[in-house]
């Protein structure tokens, strides 16, 4: 991307789908040209004056009374000093350190040791970060309810028939009898005959059921009942079989069972017209009871007061229940349970000492096989003969490094020790100089049992297995090692030998107790693998001889390599012996240790020190990834005397068992002597002036591998160096020897020395040293023999001067470093500083700075940024500061390419003090700001700005602590924002953002991780500016920041957009920053008075900013695609998410004043309300639904019928909600909600309708335009689930904690298409977020999909459909025995307790989303009674409430939400009567209809509480028609069962008659309407749905048979023909049918007699000239809808004009299907005479458009060809076999639009091989 300053870039609009975008008018001034092709940059909203606005506001803000939530609280932030915590028991710093260093470098390491951290503490910050970081964690309740769904009952679960059976009567009479098969098709003959076990009962309202089953087991519903109800009574009947009796019923059809035997016969005629008999007998005395009640005058007094107060109250505690066990909406999404670290920033922990792998050594024993008692009188325990001396060190073979300094041990028994000298010798006792002397510690310990320690704790930085723990042996010198070792390899005469050795040793300990000798070496391997497993199973090896040739560390490098090679280790001589060493790993808690430079740990004081443990130094890798920033003094020199060669000297006689002695001196003067710092040995005291190295025997070139730990003093000087003597020790003993020369055991042969500085730098790896044979006063000015310049002495060299000994020295030092560019660095700012002079050399030592070594940079991070910033506020010059950046941005680049960029946290965290030039005034926040934005111009250097990008987060929390600082320190914090800062550094800040920004938005591409993390830097820095700086300032920053980006951008930039929102929205002050209060003229106002904001209007944008702009972003986000709009819809519902568990806002009125923020979001929501799909509810949806017509752009319904209100909603949506176009999931929905038609849409007849079709565009078809945010387009395509779902949470959350008065002001100014768009947005919540069921569930985690399944004709696949099922069953009952107790598993694996768990957070979501809705109804029906009666209740608004209470009722809902639900509706019954009970019977319809499925729940408490308010329904019927009769009621109940019926849902089991019994027993139990004719009512209501229902028993059989359904269906019709809704009903369901199977023509002739049905009550009525003669052009049965009589049903029916019109265009829609499109002109000749009328000019251009595109398609297939119509074949049956009536017919057989004659012959045969 290019020119993001200067010409905005040319985009290409790239769409998804042709029909995904509608073109809005675009006002050409909005045309500038400077957004992407097609959209138009939104309007720029200038932020408030924050400060100014405070001051003008101050009253107001005081007086209100959540003045907390509009105010920053007091000291948000402070500057506190925190003690560095250190491990040891005293500081590692010597005394007077600081006073005694000289050196700069050393001064600022001393410094950064002993500093305590400065930390800037945000009283809030843990309300800074996201709702998962919030201080009271955010989670889910420990104990969820469990609600029960009908949808979860086992589906064959049912409860026993005679458990139905009331104790009034329960079971009468049960036995086997055959049942004949009575058809209209087929007649009675023995063959038809089943045998079933029948089973009679008595119900609770005292009717008889006579059930019948294949089978004994009665525990499941029956295949049939026969209600006896409708039974006139019972003859014999043996015309058609033995023993058979027939049942008459009322409607003249019959019944024909046969029994075993007669008298079998006989007991079931005489028990079935006994209770015939008895059942007359009260049905008379209840007649008497009516009519007795039509005289009594009192009996019509209105009875029904008091109980509608009882409901009243009832109403009041339901309402109390529900809100005390309520859950915020925000703790059941499913987004709080994952485990999401993305915004969560790492802990930063101070810096401290880190050890790698820490490795305890035990030194149990060493033994010799050759042993004996070494003392004087032989008494005492048997030992080693002499002492040995044994160091441990490790070895690494990889790199042959020898990693750890050497732990020495003695293990020697105190009767060996004995044999040894005095220590004293040699070694005088602490002195003065020493630089430990005035540490209290060392002294104490070097008086205590710590001489010997027996444990050893050592350190490995990068394990592996080719680390090795060496041992090497040492013993006091006497002669050869071979001669020495001789003893110690044999077997044979120990004792004799023994004793031998232990004189030898008496008198060589007593000589040279002093002096060692190699003797013999052992290793082992220390890890497993290279995860650091310790192998503890490991022993040491043999004791391996020492060779005197091959003694030094290259030597044994070569060993340890064949160490796993048998055959060369046993070429090795070994001595017999045994080295007991165990290794293990490090207790956390060890205590009893002493660190390398002995000072003890803070664990070890007051504990017994019998056993102390010294830690071993490590010498870590100089590599930068092993090195950690120092944090302890430390400086320590190992010197490592390597090789002499002696072979070719001349100045001395005997020069061969050389003794080489090491001092430390700092002065070469006569009298100088040797500073007591070299670390002893075991036994003797911490400190000694000299230590000798091992000797070897008659060597004259030997080596040496002795290691001398040297304690460095704080400053060096060049007059400090080791000072080697060499000494010829006389190893001969022998008698015969002069006095004098057996006293005589060293000779001095040679002196050699080494200065410890060069160049300020102290000297380590190897050196080769010159020997000279004296050692005159100044000898360090002679450094080899070439130096001629010197007066006095002069030195003799041995062999002429060459340098002879070979020495190496490591430094293991805190406070000096070996780099040559930072020591010049820190040198050159010290002679700045003394001297005054100007830096201008110093921008030289700057760029050196580069060159430094990455380890070392490491190891002194603190101090080198400590001294970069320091000199980043001294120089005058402007180059200066901007070349300490680039050096301070190459450090923190090399520290995250190394993987340490949390040491650089810990500096900034911890150690960074930034303090104001006091010389100058500069501060390191303004020069910093200043210094980058100078490397971000452009600029050929683009490699350090890239990394200043990437690694800006640095430079921006230096920034924000350096302001903190100051501002704390200057004491400006206490000044008013706008003069915290100088006007310069607002200008840097404001041109800092705004060099940062082409950056962010043009690099993107080529460098994504630069670009990001300075996206991410910024807004935290911007987040925190608002803690200290101008925030209306801060406000004009994000402004410039957002005006950055256009609409269109790539998803990368919309990322970084939101991203940078995230972060400035999640400010723990976030809420005062938008000013949750009144912004009105004029006097303060109350927030009572407030005129609320429902869209984002300029004034909201300006008066509450933030949430204002990140409201917009997310507008303009939802017109872009789905990625970049689900991550603007998830940062929004993040953020709403964490003002919900805010605990400081946790009140009802602070969470209400909240909701006022976020108030737009309703008109965010309408203005998409088009998109919301919510045909696919399935939890687990990931791709977006872009086939069909869900995609296409929205069609607005053109009915008359439809109020313009109902405008703005697709029509299929509105059908969806409905449950008109219900998912039908096969096996899983529960039978009442399957296939829901209770849409007010399409119910203006009376009843249901099935749904228009949208496939032909309207060209009235309108979008919305997305006036506030500016857009040219506004887009289409349907939102993903994961979206609606997200936004509808928030939107739920919003109306769930918004006051009342907010809602009724919403209302109250919401415009009518909008209201009735918000009740869509309430019935979307409800089917988003429904319960499926465990079993879908169950599917979705096993991958079987999920969502719709397609309505397809079952045949072969029905099998394996059923045994899926089953499967399903068995899972589901295995779930419901599991313990209801729920586990967490994010990544939902197929285990029964992550169904359980998902089915538990799914059920209690769905419950508190339908109790929210719920509320909301109820406080919109309060303040909306007068405008909801209005019409008598027959307005769109009513239409719309009620439907959405429907919506309650046909979705599955928990056994608690239903209970809320029925009292609910209880209400609305109450409050409405006339909306159910006058005018039109649509309402009423759809409400028996969802009740009387209700009456059918597997649940016995929905049962129950369903039949209840079904019976309140009559009962208010009766009441509000004067107690005269229920017509409507009655009529709409029985329409319903027969809707029920027909979409095959079966209602005729034991569970729907039980609720037909309560209703009865309501009835006969009311004593208010006891003396009325309402109980004989019912009763014959009750009666007539058993008729019905035994009337349609055969379609549950023929469920699976569309024809042979259709064909029961028909007959119903034309059974129903006097009764016009019933016969609509039937005809309805007829056609539902045959679009469900494909068959068109067949739905459109449907179509065509209903609304001949319609015109011809119509033309009765004289409401339409034209009946059902009008359609015999169409087709001549309609002939069949002229036998409509004038019966009571017609008393309640509301037909008319605009009902017929609406059935018209639903015939030419179903004609234009079928594609008969000649037929469609006949339906709009009918139509276009009213339209004319009407003078309707929209419509009428809408029907001749259509007719154009008829004719046209009449004339295209006419030429083509090309239309595949309906097959019908003729059959008829020949042959002797045709003796059964049905093969006398000659039968008409419909095959399918593209069935052959042979395809067709032979699905024909097959049906009739069944027959």
């Amino acid at each position: 991307m290019q020119g993001r300053t200067g010409k905005a870039p040319k985009k290409e609009l790239v769409i998804e789908s042709p029909q995904q975008f509608k073109y809005v008018p675009v006002l050409e001034e909005e045309q500038d040209g400077s957004g992407p092709q097609g959209k138009v940059k939104p309007r720029v909203v200038e932020p408030l004056d924050y400060e100014s606005v405070l001051v003008q506001r101050k009253t107001q803000i005081l007086s209100d009374g959540l003045r907390d939530m509009l105010q920053f609280p007091l000291e948000d932030f402070q500057v506190c000093t925190l003690s560095r915590q250190i491990r040891t028991l005293y500081s590692s710093i010597p005394a007077h350190a600081l006073r005694d260093a000289q050196s700069l470098f050393v001064q600022e390491c001393i410094k950064s040791y002993i500093s305590d951290w400065h930390v800037v503490n945000y009283k809030y910050e843990d309300y800074s970060s996201d709702f998962r970081q919030l201080p009271i964690k955010v989670s889910r309740p420990d104990n969820l309810a469990q609600h029960v769904f009908e949808v979860d009952e086992d589906v064959d679960k049912d409860e026993d028939t005679a458990s139905l059976g009331s104790q009034k009567g329960g079971l009468i009479k049960q036995g086997w009898l055959h049942k004949g098969n009575v058809n209209s098709a087929i007649s009675v003959t023995m063959r038809s005959f089943k045998r079933r076990y029948f089973h009679l009962t008595q119900l609770g309202d005292g009717s008889y059921n006579l059930n019948f089953y294949k089978d004994e087991k009665i525990n499941k519903e029956p295949k049939g009942t026969i209600f006896l109800d409708s039974c006139m009574g019972v003859v014999q009947n043996n015309r058609v079989r033995r023993f058979a009796f027939e049942l008459k019923m009322q409607d003249k059809s019959g019944y024909v069972l046969a029994a075993d035997s007669e008298s079998e016969m006989e007991e079931w005629i005489g028990t079935l017209n006994r209770i015939l008999n008895s059942s007359f007998e009260l049905a008379m005395q209840d007649k008497r009871n009516g009519d007795l009640h039509d005289d009594d005058e009192q009996g019509k007094s209105d009875h029904s007061s008091s109980s509608m107060d009882s409901f009243q109250s009832a109403r009041d505690i339901e309402s109390k229940m529900r809100n005390e066990t309520r859950l915020k909406l925000f703790t059941l999404d499913p987004d709080l349970q994952k485990l999401d670290f993305s915004g969560i920033e790492p802990e930063v922990k101070p810096f401290e000492e880190k050890f790698g792998k820490r490795i305890l050594v035990n030194c149990n024993d060493l033994s010799f096989n050759l042993q004996s008692c070494v003392a004087e009188n032989e008494e005492g325990p048997t030992t080693n003969v002499e002492p040995f001396f044994v160091s441990l060190s490790l070895f690494d073979v990889q790199s042959c490094r020898k990693i750890s300094s050497d732990f020495h041990v003695d293990m020697n028994h105190p009767s060996v020790k004995a044999l040894l000298p005095s220590s004293g010798s040699h070694n005088s006792s602490a002195a003065p100089d020493s630089p430990q002397g005035a540490q209290p510690t060392a002294g104490s310990l070097t008086e205590s049992v710590g001489q010997f320690p027996r444990q050893g704790v050592f350190s490995v930085t990068c394990p592996h297995p080719e680390i090795f723990l060496v041992a090497r042996i040492e013993k006091v010198l006497q002669g050869g090692i071979a001669h020495c070792a001789e003893p110690y390899m044999k077997n044979s005469d120990s004792a004799k030998a023994a004793q031998k050795v232990l004189k030898n040793a008496k008198m060589a300990c007593s000589r040279l107790g002093q002096y060692r000798m190699p003797f013999a070496w052992a290793a082992r391997p220390l890890f497993k693998d290279a995860s650091g497993t310790v192998d503890k199973s490991a022993r040491f090896s043999a004791l391996y001889r020492q060779d005197g040739n091959k003694l030094s560390n290259e030597d044994m490098f070569r060993l340890l390599a064949d160490f796993r090679k048998p055959e060369k280790m046993a070429k090795l001589p070994v001595i017999l012996g045994n080295l007991d060493v165990t290794v293990d790993s490090v207790a956390p808690d060890l205590s009893n240790c002493v660190t390398p430079s002995y000072l003890p740990l803070r664990q070890t004081d007051g504990v017994d020190r019998g056993r102390l443990v010294s830690e071993v130094e490590e010498f870590v890798p100089s590599i930068a990834k092993c090195s950690q920033p120092f944090t302890t003094y430390n400086n320590h020199l190992y010197v490592y005397p390597r090789h002499l060669k002696y072979d070719s000297q001349k100045s001395f006689t005997k020069a061969r068992n050389i003794a080489l002695c090491v001092e430390f001196r700092d002065s070469d003067e006569e009298d100088a002597l040797p500073l007591k710092c070299i670390y002893g040995r075991p036994g003797g005291p911490l400190f000694c002036k000299k230590a000798f190295a091992a000797v070897l025997h008659h060597q004259q070139s030997p080596e040496f591998y002795e290691e001398f730990k040297i304690e460095l003093p704080v400053q060096l000087t060049d007059r400090h160096h080791l000072l080697f003597t060499l000494y010829h020790i006389s190893c001969d003993s022998n008698s015969k020897a002069s006095t004098k020369r057996r006293e005589q055991v060293e000779t001095q042969v040679g002196y050699a020395w080494l200065p410890l500085l060069k160049d300020g730098r102290v000297i380590v790896n190897e050196q080769q040293v010159a020997v000279a044979a004296n050692l005159p006063p100044g000898y360090l000015s002679f450094q080899d023999n070439s130096s001629k310049q010197h007066t006095g002495q002069e030195v003799k060299w041995v062999d002429g001067g060459r340098p002879l000994l070979k020495v190496s020295t490591q430094l293991v030092s805190t406070v000096y470093t070996q780099d040559q560019h930072l020591h010049n660095f820190f040198h050159h700012c010290q002679s700045i500083e003394s001297t005054g002079q100007s830096g201008g050399e110093l921008i030289k030592y700057l760029k050196s700075l580069h060159a430094m070594e990455a380890h070392v940079m490491v190891k002194f991070l603190p101090t080198v940024l400590n001294q970069l910033f320091r000199v980043l506020t001294t120089s005058g010059l402007e180059d200066v500061a901007v070349n300490v950046t680039r050096v301070m941005i190459h450090v923190v680049a090399q520290c995250h390419e190394e993987g340490l960029e949390h040491h650089l946290r810990s500096y900034v965290k911890y150690v960074l003090k930034t303090e104001t030039n006091l010389t100058n005034g500069k501060t390191v926040h303004e020069e910093l700001a200043k210094a980058m934005t100078t490397i971000l111009k452009p600029s050929t250097d683009f490699l350090t700005s890239n990394k200043l990008l990437k690694y800006s987060w640095y430079f921006c929390e230096v920034l924000v602590k350096s302001m903190a600082q100051y501002l704390i320190e200057t004491g400006k914090v206490k000044v008013s924002r706008s003069q915290r800062f100088s006007a310069s550094f607002y200008h840097s800040v404001e041109t800092l953002v705004t060099m940062l920004m082409p950056h962010i938005t043009q690099k993107y591409k080529d460098n994504l991780d630069a670009t990001r993390n300075a996206n991410h830097s910024l807004a935290v820095f911007v987040k925190r500016c608002f803690t200290f700086m101008d925030r209306g300032f801060v406000f004009k920053q994000i402004n410039n920041y957002i005006n950055c980006f256009m609409p269109g951008d790539s998803k990368t930039l919309n990322e970084f957009k939101f991203e940078f929102l995230k972060v400035v929205c999640n400010h723990e002050h976030y809420v005062p920053l938008n000013l949750p209060m009144p912004f009105g003229k004029g006097r303060i106002q109350r927030f009572q008075d407030l005129q609320l904001d429902y869209s984002l209007t300029d004034d909201f944008c300006k008066n509450h900013f933030l949430v204002g702009l990140l409201l917009r972003e997310v507008g303009g986000a939802m017109q872009e695609f789905r990625d970049i709009r689900q991550i603007a819809v998830q940062v929004l519902k993040n953020l709403m998410i964490k003002h919900a568990f805010d605990d400081r806002y946790s009140s009802k009125g602070q969470q209400a004043r909240l909701a006022t923020l976020y108030l737009p979001l309703f008109s965010l929501l309408l203005e998409n309300v088009h998109r919301l799909n919510i045909k696919d509810v399935a939890p687990v949806t990931n791709q977006t639904n872009m086939n069909g017509r869900d995609d296409h752009v929205m069609t607005t319904p053109t009915k008359n019928m439809v109020s313009p209100v109902d405008g703005s909603l697709h029509k299929e949506v509105l059908g969806v909600i409905s449950g008109t176009v219900s998912p039908h999931t096969p096996g899983v929905s529960s039978v009442r909600h399957t296939d829901s038609r209770g849409s007010l849409i399409s119910m203006d007849s009376g009843n249901g309708l099935s749904e228009r079709s949208i496939d032909k565009p309207h060209p009235l078809d309108k979008c919305h335009a997305a006036g506030v945010l500016g857009s040219s387009l506004l887009r289409c395509d349907k939102l993903d689930q994961s979206e609606v779902k997200n936004m509808l949470m928030c939107f739920l959350h919003v109306l769930k904690s918004m006051s009342e008065d907010a809602l009724f002001n919403y209302w109250n100014k919401a415009s009518p298409t909008d209201l009735m768009n918000f009740f869509s947005l309430l019935e979307v919540c409800l089917h988003q977020f429904r319960y499926m069921g465990k079993r879908h569930i169950v599917r979705t985690l096993e991958g079987s999909g999920s969502g719709p399944v397609a309505h397809e004709r079952r045949s072969q696949t029905l099998p394996v459909s059923r045994s899926r099922t089953g499967a399903l069953h068995m899972r589901l009952q295995q779930l419901n025995s599991l313990d209801n107790s729920y586990t967490y598993n994010h990544t939902y694996s197929h285990s029964d307790a992550d169904v359980l768990n998902q089915s538990l957070l799914e059920g209690n979501i769905a419950t508190e989303v339908c109790l929210t809705v719920l509320d909301t109804l109820s406080i919109f029906i309060m303040g909306f009674k007068t405008q909801l009666s209005l019409d008598h209740g027959h307005n769109p608004l009513m239409k719309k409430v009620f439907q959405v209470h429907l919506c309650f009722l046909q979705i599955n809902q928990s056994e608690t939400a239903l209970k809320q639900v029925f009292t609910s509706l209880r209400t609305f019954i109450y409050k409405f009567p006339c909306t159910f009970f006058e005018g039109r019977a649509d309402m009423c319809a759809s409400f028996c209809y969802e009740i009387l499925k209700c009456c059918n729940s597997k649940l016995s408490s929905i049962r129950s509480d369903a039949a209840h308010l079904l019976y309140f329904l009559m009962k208010s019927n009766f009441d509000y028609t004067g107690r005269k009769s229920f017509v409507r009621t009655h009529l709409q109940v029985v329409i319903g069962v027969s809707q029920l019926i027909a979409d095959v849902i079966g209602i005729g089991g034991t569970r729907f008659q039980q609720s037909l019994s309560v209703i009865n027993n309501c009835a006969n139990s009311d004593k208010t309407i006891k003396s009325t004719a309402f109980p004989s009512d019912v009763k014959d209501l009750t009666k007539k749905i058993r008729t019905v229902l035994m009337a349609t028993a055969q379609m549950k059989e023929h469920e699976r048979d569309p024809e042979m359904l259709v064909d029961l269906q028909y007959s119903l019709a034309k059974s129903y023909a006097s009764t016009p809704e019933l016969r609509k009903t039937w005809l309805d369901s007829m056609a539902r049918i045959h679009v469900k199977n494909g068959d068109l023509s067949e739905a459109a002739m449907c179509y065509v007699h209903v609304a001949a049905l319609v015109a011809e009550y119509l033309r009765r009525k004289g409401m339409f000239k034209q009946g059902c003669s009008a359609f015999r052009v169409v087709t001549p049965n309609i002939d069949e809808e002229a036998s409509m009589m004038e019966d009571v049903g017609m008393q309640d029916v509301h037909f008319n004009e605009d009902v017929l019109m609406e059935l018209l265009e639903e015939c030419a829609d179903g004609l234009w299907k079928a594609e008969r499109y000649e037929l469609i002109s006949d339906i709009y000749k009918l139509i276009i005479p009213i339209y004319e009328k009407r003078r309707d000019f929209e419509k009428l251009a809408h029907l001749y458009d259509t007719l154009h595109r008829a004719y046209s398609k009449v004339t295209e297939v006419m030429h083509t060809g090309k239309r595949l119509l309906g097959t019908y074949f003729r059959v008829a049956f020949f042959g002797q076999a045709a003796v059964s009536p049905v093969f006398e017919l000659s039968l008409l057989w419909p095959g399918r639009l593209c069935s052959c004659f042979t395809s067709f012959s032979f699905g024909c045969n097959n049906s009739l091989i069944q027959l």
